[in-house]
C-alpha cells in the first residue's frame, strides 16, 4: 500500500520511514544465540559473517581489508584513495587526523581537496590488490561510475575476486552529452567477476541494475554519517522504506529472470549493532559498514572518518567527521563487547536480536515482524 501524503496542491509524496521508526517484533519462539548462522553467501564465496567494509579511505587500508576477511567479512578497497595515488599514504593520513578538529571547515576541505588532487598510479592499484591476495582472502576494490571506464582493465590484469562499482547514485542508463557513458551491462558481462553496484534507493533504477548482472545492488547514497548529500542536493530516501522497495525488486527479478538471486545490501546510516539488525529485518542480505569500522582502532582514519564525496573537486558534499575510537577491529565486530550503546561486538547484538525473535538464519529472518513508531523529528 503506497502512503501518500498531500503537500500542496500540485505535488503529493510518498511516506518513507527511517530504520529509527522501525523496531522488531519477536515472535512466540526463541531460540539460543549459539544455534543462530550468521553466514553469507554472494555468487561462489561464503562469509562468516553479512559485513562489508566500506570502500573508504577511513575505514578500509590493506591491512584492516585483510584483517576483516580474516575475521569472516569482505573488505573493499578503495581503489581512487590515498593507497592507489600515494605510495606511502602513513603521513597523509596522519596530516588529515591532525586537520582543524571541527566538521564544518572550508580550509579542511580545500586541503582535502589538495591532497586527493594527487593523479591514480596504475602501478599502486596492483601492489595494493596484490598485498589482499597474498593474504589469503577474498579480494575487492571499488570504483566509481566515472572512473571505473578508466582503470577497469588495470583492476581486471591485477586480478580482483569481486568489484564495487559505488557512487551517490548510479543508474543502468547514464545520459551524457559528451564522452562514453559507462554500459553497465556489457561492462558486467565482459568483466566475468561478481560485481556489486549502487547507491540506488527505489524499486525501478534497483531493478534496472539487476538487469544488469550485477550479484548485488547498494541500498542508499553511501557515506553515511560522512555525507552531506540531502543539504547539498536535496536528495535522500529513509532506509527503511528504500530496502524494502529494493527487496520487492528482488523479488520481482527472481521471478522476471526464471531464479536469479540478487542480492540487496544496504550502505550508509548503519551506526550501530540496531541499525544493522533492522537492515536486514526489511529485507537486506547483507550490510555495509563505514562509520562503525572507522572507530576501530586498526582503521586508517584515527578516530576520523570520510568519504570520496568530501574530497569532489567541485562540489564538495561531506565532512570529516570525528566518530573516535571505540576497541580493535575484531572487538568491534564479534566481541567481546564492553560498550552498552551498541558499538562493539556488533555481530553479537545481531546473533542476540535472531535469537530473540526465534530465527537461525538470515534469510528467514527477513521475515521477521516489525512495528512501525515515528521517531521523534522523523516528520
Amino acid at each position: 500500500m503506497v502512503n501518500e501524503i498531500s503537500i500542496g496542491m500540485a505535488k503529493s509524496g510518498r511516506r518513507a520511514w527511517a530504520l529509527d521508526d522501525v523496531a522488531l517484533v519477536p515472535s512466540r519462539r526463541t531460540r539460543s544465540p549459539r544455534d543462530v548462522s550468521l553466514d553469507w553467501q554472494i555468487d561462489a564465496y561464503t562469509f562468516s559473517m553479512p559485513v562489508i567494509g566500506a570502500p573508504m579511505d577511513s575505514v578500509m587500508s590493506p591491512a584492516t581489508a585483510i584483517a576483516l576477511g580474516r575475521l569472516g567479512g569482505l573488505g573493499v578497497l578503495n581503489l581512487e584513495g590515498l593507497w592507489t595515488r600515494y605510495e606511502n599514504p602513513e603521513p597523509v593520513l596522519e596530516e588529515i587526523a591532525h586537520l582543524q578538529a571541527k566538521e564544518v571547515s572550508p580550509e579542511n576541505t580545500r586541503r582535502l581537496q589538495e591532497i586527493y588532487s594527487e593523479p591514480i598510479k596504475a602501478e599502486l592499484i596492483k601492489a595494493r590488490l596484490a598485498e589482499i591476495r597474498e593474504a589469503g582472502v577474498v579480494v575487492s576494490g571499488s570504483l566509481t561510475p566515472q572512473r571505473t571506464q578508466e582503470f577497469y582493465q588495470t583492476v581486471v590484469d591485477a586480478g580482483v575476486d569481486m568489484f564495487v562499482i559505488r557512487g551517490t547514485t548510479v543508474s543502468a542508463e547514464h545520459v551524457a552529452q559528451q564522452g562514453e557513458p559507462l554500459n553497465l551491462k556489457e561492462f558486467i558481462y565482459e568483466l566475468d567477476v561478481p560485481v556489486i553496484v549502487g547507491g540506488a534507493a527505489g524499486y525501478t533504477p534497483a531493478l534496472h541494475l539487476m538487469r544488469t548482472g550485477a550479484a548485488g545492488v547498494l541500498v542508499g547514497f553511501g557515506g553515511g554519517s560522512a555525507t552531506t548529500t540531502r543539504r547539498a542536493l536535496g536528495i535522500r530516501i529513509p532506509m527503511a522504506t528504500a530496502i524494502s522497495d529494493i527487496a520487492a525488486a528482488r523479488r520481482d527479478y527472481l521471478d522476471e529472470s526464471g531464479g536469479r538471486y540478487v542480492h540487496v545490501i544496504a550502505d550508509g546510516g548503519l551506526g550501530s549493532s540496531g541499525d544493522i539488525v533492522k537492515a536486514l529485518a526489511m529485507g537486506a542480505d547483507a550490510v555495509m559498514l563505514g562509520a562503525t569500522l572507522a572507530r576501530a582502532e586498526e582503521a586508517p582514519g584515527r578516530g576520523w572518518h570520510w568519504g570520496l564525496e568530501a574530497v569532489h573537486p567541485d562540489f564538495p558534499r561531506g565532512h570529516r567527521t570525528q566518530v573516535g575510537t571505540v576497541a580493535p577491529l575484531e572487538e568491534v565486530l564479534v566481541g567481546p563487547g564492553h560498550h552498552t550503546d551498541g558499538s562493539s561486538n556488533l555481530m553479537g547484538g545481531l546473533r542476540h536480536a535472531m535469537a530473540s525473535c526465534g530465527y537461525v538464519d538470515l534469510k528467514s529472518f527477513q521475515r521477521v515482524d516489525v512495528t512501525v513508531t515515528p521517531a521523534a523529528g522523523s516528520f
